[in-house]
Parts: C-alpha cells; sequence; structure tokens
C-alpha cells in the first residue's frame, strides 16, 4: 500500500483543511464483494453510518464531520481542494481519507466506478458547495469536528493518528 497526502489551501469558496487528504493505494485488494469487505474494515475502526454510490460531479465538502471514500468498482479522476486543488487517478482498492472542510469533485469516471462512504464515530454528514453565505458559519462547524479515535484503514497506529496529530 502506498500512501499519500495533499495539503490544500483556502481558496475562497472551498475551506480545505489543516490536515492533509490522505490517499492509501491499493488499500485493499481487489475480491469479490469488495464493498462489504471495505464497509466491515471500516466498521472495525468506528467510521461508520456507510452508504454506496459515486462522487458528485461538483466541487462540495462537509462541514460537519470528516469522510472516507472507499473505491470498491471502476476508476475516476477526481479533483481534490477545489478548483486550485489537484487531479488524481484513482481505481478499484483504494480509499481516500477527506478531512472535514476539504473540497472533491468526480472529473470523469467509468460506468461502474462506486464508493463506499463512512464517517467516524457514525457522524452525520452535510453538503456545502462553496456557496456565497455559507461561511463563517462553515468554519466554525469545522473547527468543531471531533479529531477522529482510529484511522479507517489502520486504526488506532498509523494513518491520519500520525499525519493528523
Amino acid at each position: 500500500m502506498e500512501t499519500f497526502q495533499f495539503q490544500f489551501e483556502d481558496d475562497g469558496k472551498i475551506p480545505n483543511s489543516v490536515f492533509p487528504l490522505i490517499i492509501y493505494k491499493n488499500a485493499f485488494p481487489f475480491a469479490d464483494y469488495l464493498d462489504n469487505v471495505m464497509e466491515k474494515a471500516f466498521a472495525r475502526h468506528n467510521w461508520t453510518n456507510s452508504w454506496r454510490d459515486g462522487v458528485y460531479p461538483y466541487h462540495h465538502y462537509h462541514s460537519i464531520s470528516h469522510e472516507v471514500l472507499g473505491i470498491y468498482k471502476g476508476s475516476a479522476e477526481l479533483q481534490l481542494g477545489g478548483e486550485n486543488g489537484k487531479r488524481v487517478d484513482v481505481v478499484a482498492g483504494d480509499v481516500i481519507i477527506i478531512p472535514a472542510g476539504t473540497g472533491h469533485k468526480k472529473i470523469s469516471a467509468t460506468d461502474d466506478f462506486a464508493v463506499l462512504g463512512a464517517y467516524p464515530d457514525g457522524m452525520d454528514y452535510d453538503l456545502m458547495k462553496g456557496d456565497e453565505g455559507d461561511r463563517p458559519a462553515a468554519d466554525d462547524r469545522i473547527a468543531k469536528v471531533p479529531f477522529p479515535d482510529n484511522d479507517p484503514v489502520l486504526g488506532e497506529r498509523g494513518g491520519i493518528i500520525e499525519f493528523w496529530r
């Protein structure tokens, strides 16, 4: 498994985060029912309230929770960190840990592209699009998001436990 960290600046619309976005390439070997494998692994580390779908084709972020996305089918090009962020290619088996406030958007994807999303402690989530008037209230909510007890893939040691301290 390869690990990548990306730090993004506030671009005026998307606040991003003081914490880096983390990508684990090949975090899970391809398997049948990879979504179930990921869901169980995330739940073991208390990242729950999961769902299955894709990634919205517009910039958005969450102001009340961090988020993990496990790619379980297909591949996609995503834009992370807002308009001034980074484009990355992801494939089945990859995992992205998105700190609260960090923008993400789908640029393109295969027809079968699908992700499993989950949140630390089963937290709820909101959908912010960087609209005028979202801030500073969104910034205040982001500042209050609790630090997760575990990395969704590595548990209590490694990953965000080290990268986000």
